[in-house]
């Protein structure tokens, strides 16, 4: 008698021809309906899977795979991954991805664009002349801040950010970045980029656009202290993940004239966005859309189900996913990563 073909869990409807791939390996089960799932749903789905395609809304930890033991893929259509509990899938030997590089350009498009939007008031003054107070017009209405000549400081000098240091370029800006490690100085001279410290670079930036990846020890790196080093002219915007910025502190900096204004892609508690952001003028909000695009989102989710296909053991690249967040399982599950030390 044949043996079932495994199955994997697709958590929200994405694109059907992409996502069709993985019925050549397995018997998908996914989501008709763009789903909010609650933590006992994603473990009923886990339970009983083989591996999963899911989206930056699932939050996947110990609890989620505790009755899970087929589990041994989680491919993450993103390129950060705080929605994972990686060390939670080590324990439990279940390889986790994600797809980096794919949406690097597109991303840095759009922190470009946020920051012209923030800077340029672009967004305050539409809702303006939307609700007709162009009639009210004076020389000093609706005056922004320019980005050419100004000093643009990157906090995090990965991909994205290099990509957003190359654009500067073309506006005359002086770049200055800060970053864990020092990059190469080939990539500085590529990017006519300068390092500094961290608080050299909160007093210098004219714009200040985070991009580095979240974890719990630069939680809230943007606090109240933080921004009080920072011009009262600036802008600050973030397109990598709201937990870096203390948004009561952002509120607050941006009510009373502390800071001109910020672009915000990312939130701490989104789908919800605090009220008090909400309420202020001087705050461009965009839903978490740095990397929509059309051709970048299928490039996104192509690279998941490559990369779930390869981490099951199937495919061309069987037992060699392309972007494995924790490697060490697969070394841990088949050494040379041979495609049966994976495959059930």
């Amino acid at each position: 008698m044949a043996e079932s073909r495994r199955r994997v869990w697709v958590s929200q409807p994405l694109f059907d021809d992409i996502i069709g791939r993985l019925g050549e390996y397995f018997d998908v089960r996914g989501a008709a309906e763009v789903q909010a799932y609650t933590a006992a749903q994603i473990a009923a789905h886990l339970r009983g899977s083989d591996g999963a395609v899911v989206t930056l809304n699932e939050r996947i930890g110990a609890a989620e795979i505790a009755d899970a033991p087929r589990l041994k893929a989680i491919a993450n259509v993103g390129v950060g991954y705080n929605n994972l509990d990686i060390p939670a899938l080590d324990a439990a030997g279940i390889v986790a991805t994600n797809t980096p590089d794919v949406l690097t350009e597109t991303t840095a498009d759009f922190g470009f664009a946020l920051l012209m939007a923030t800077a340029r008031r672009i967004t305050e003054a539409e809702r303006w002349l939307r609700d007709g107070q162009w009639r009210q017009w004076s020389f000093s209405s609706m005056l922004g801040v320019d980005l050419h000549g100004s000093t643009l400081g990157i906090l995090g000098m990965g991909r994205i950010g290099q990509g957003i240091a190359r654009r500067a370029a073309g506006f005359g800006m002086r770049v200055l970045y800060h970053n864990r490690h020092r990059v190469d100085a080939a990539i500085e001279r590529e990017c006519h980029a300068g390092y500094v410290d961290f608080d050299t670079l909160l007093a210098s930036s004219d714009h200040l656009v985070l991009v580095l990846p979240y974890s719990p020890a630069v939680h809230h790196l943007i606090d109240a202290a933080a921004l009080a080093k920072m011009k009262p002219t600036a802008t600050l915007v973030n397109i990598a993940r709201g937990g870096l910025i203390d948004e009561p502190a952002l509120a607050q900096a941006l009510s009373r004239g502390h800071l001109a204004a910020a672009g915000l892609d990312v939130y701490e508690g989104e789908p919800d966005v605090r009220p008090e952001l909400l309420a202020l003028r001087n705050v461009v909000l965009t839903p978490h859309i740095a990397s929509a695009s059309l051709d970048t989102r299928r490039g996104m989710v192509s690279l998941a189900v490559d990369n779930l296909i390869a981490a099951l053991g199937e495919g061309p690249d069987a037992g060699r996913p392309a972007t494995p967040i924790n490697p060490g399982v697969l070394a841990i599950a088949g050494g040379d990563r041979k495609t049966t030390a994976i495959k059930r």
